[in-house]
C-alpha cells in the first residue's frame, strides 16, 4: 500500500469517527416565525396570533422558540372539530393551550411544561387551539366558557 493511500484511508477513518459528534452539534431546529397572522380579542385583551393551518405548520407549532412576546400566540386551525391533543416535543417555553369551539368559546385550558411529551387534550371536539405563554389566561382571569372574538370564530373583534 502506498503511503498516500494509507494517509487517505486514515483521514477517511478519522472523519467517519467524528460524524456522530458533528451530528449532535446540528441546530435543534428553526422556529417558524413567518406564518399568517390574525388578531383575536379575549375581553379587553388583544392577541397577535400566528395561524398554523396546514398539517406541517401545526406539527411544528411553537417548537424551537426560546421566547414569545406576551401579546403573541399561535392559533392552530383544523379542518373540522375533533378531540385535539397537544404535546411539547421540542418546545422550549411553557405554554397554556386554550381548546376553542367554532364560536370562539374556550372549552378548556391546559398548562404545558417545556419538552414534556405527555398529551393534553380538549374536553370536547374543537376546531381551534390557541397557545399562549403559560399563565397568560390565568393572569387575565380568562377560563373555560369565555368567548374569544376574531374572524376565525365568525365574529368580529
Amino acid at each position: 500500500m502506498t503511503s498516500s493511500l494509507h494517509r487517505l484511508l486514515l483521514a477517511s477513518a478519522a472523519l467517519l469517527a467524528t460524524l456522530p459528534a458533528l451530528a449532535q452539534r446540528e441546530p435543534a431546529g428553526t422556529p417558524q416565525l413567518n406564518l399568517p397572522r390574525t388578531t383575536i380579542s379575549a375581553g379587553m385583551h388583544r392577541i397577535d396570533a400566528q395561524v398554523a393551518s396546514t398539517p406541517l405548520q401545526r406539527q411544528i407549532g411553537l417548537m424551537h422558540r426560546r421566547e414569545m412576546p406576551q401579546h403573541e400566540g399561535m392559533l392552530f386551525v383544523f379542518e373540522q372539530p375533533a378531540t385535539q391533543c397537544f404535546w411539547m416535543k421540542n418546545t422550549l417555553i411553557p405554554l397554556t393551550a386554550a381548546f376553542v369551539e367554532d364560536d370562539g368559546t374556550i372549552a378548556n385550558l391546559a398548562d404545558m411544561k417545556p419538552l414534556d411529551e405527555s398529551s393534553h387534550c380538549s374536553a370536547k371536539p374543537v376546531r381551534y387551539v390557541l397557545e399562549m405563554n403559560k399563565g397568560w389566561f390565568a393572569q387575565r382571569n380568562l377560563r373555560a366558557g369565555i368567548k374569544l372574538r376574531g374572524p376565525e370564530f365568525g365574529n368580529k373583534r
